[in-house]
């Protein structure tokens, strides 16, 4: 019985990391990239370290808890660090046909239709 919750679970992982290559190919931008590979990679690991523990002994349950453990720890602040690096060199969100929170649609240039140009309003002279 344990094997055929091993072989699902060995299935699961590699479909999610399927999933997430997928996302990778077809995402527009490096953020949601980024989004994709982390989710997904994180979540099928995991899911594939939860099948080794299922047909495991003692030391090698403890080491696939201390891999978990530390992915849990490494992928959000790898998937930061990137980020981080991404906005730092300007990197641009492809938001064409996005919707904002508000129900607006966004332009071609990213930028929400009907929102005020900051650079322009009023609320930011730089002569007063």
């Amino acid at each position: 019985m344990l094997a055929f919750v091993f072989d699902a679970l060995v299935i699961l992982g590699v479909v999610v990391m399927t999933l997430g290559i997928i996302g990778i190919i077809r995402m527009p931008d490096l953020f949601t990239k980024l989004h994709a590979a982390s989710k997904s990679v994180f979540l099928g690991v995991i899911i594939l370290a939860i099948s080794g523990m299922v047909v495991a002994d003692g030391p090698i349950v403890a080491r696939l808890i201390l891999i978990s453990l530390m992915l849990l720890v490494t992928t959000p602040v790898a998937s930061h660090v990137i980020g981080r690096a991404g906005s730092l060199v300007l990197e641009r969100v492809d938001a064409t046909g996005a919707t904002e929170d508000a129900g607006r649609r966004s332009s071609p240039d990213g930028r929400a239709v009907g929102m005020i140009d900051v650079e322009s309003s009023p609320l930011t002279d730089k002569r007063a």
